[in-house]
């Protein structure tokens, strides 16, 4: 479990590729304080597992599966935002992530406006419901506030079904891989936690309300 706000921007160092899977050495400095073999590391909002670790940096493995849903963040030299699991009693200074990516968005447009950059981004589809305005998203492993959103019961008519907002802060951009981004570039993100499971839970809600009523069981008659 994570809170989507980056504790350093590392590097990826080396990479070698093996039957479809990918071993990366991550050079890094304040996240190998307390790490062990075994802890779970957000790199670019995904969630790895340290399997070395050594002064310098530390080394993950990348499934096929993994590769095949993130974006393409692996080539040697890329900056990627690092974030260790969230410690019992430590403060939640963004949201519950998971570290698990749930799509790969698109920058569609980036914008400069007074004391910040406005990003417009389109997710996939299947995403659209769980970003609402105000609400929370994971970019490339930022807890992020969503400013506008498309789409039914969103927040701006010139927004694609699919599209938002975001307000980058220059203290996120100094602090976060997120400057590098550019109209074509592409991001891990995955939804609020909260909001999936309040839409699972609406629907049994709404199974449960349309399934017909069971006939009480037949109580047996004594004879006398």
């Amino acid at each position: 479990m994570f809170t989507g706000i980056v504790e350093e921007v590392g590097r990826v160092q080396a990479r070698q590729e093996s039957g479809g899977d990918l071993r990366l050495r991550i050079a890094a400095e304040r996240v190998l304080e307390g790490l062990r073999v075994g802890d779970s590391v957000a790199v670019a909002g995904c969630c790895l597992t340290a399997v070395t670790i050594d002064e310098g940096g530390f080394e993950v493995e990348l499934s096929k599966e993994t590769l095949a849903k993130t974006a393409p963040h692996w080539e040697v030299g890329r900056r990627v935002n690092l974030e260790r699991a969230l410690a019992v009693g430590d403060r939640l200074g963004g949201h519950i992530v998971s570290g698990h990516v749930e799509g790969v968005g698109t920058v569609l447009a980036k914008r400069s406006e007074p004391g910040a950059f406005v990003l417009t981004l389109r997710a996939p589809e299947r995403m659209a419901r769980y970003l609402i305005p105000k609400g929370s998203v994971t970019v490339d492993g930022v807890s992020l506030t969503v400013v506008d959103v498309g789409g039914p019961s969103g927040s701006s008519a010139t927004l694609g079904p699919a599209d938002f907002t975001l307000a980058l802060i220059p203290h996120t951009l100094e602090a976060t891989s997120l400057a590098e981004l550019e109209p074509g570039s592409v991001v891990n993100l995955e939804a609020d936690t909260l909001a999936r499971y309040a839409e699972r839970l609406l629907a049994f809600a709404g199974a449960a309300a349309e399934a017909p009523d069971e006939a009480a069981p037949a109580v047996p008659h004594e004879e006398v």
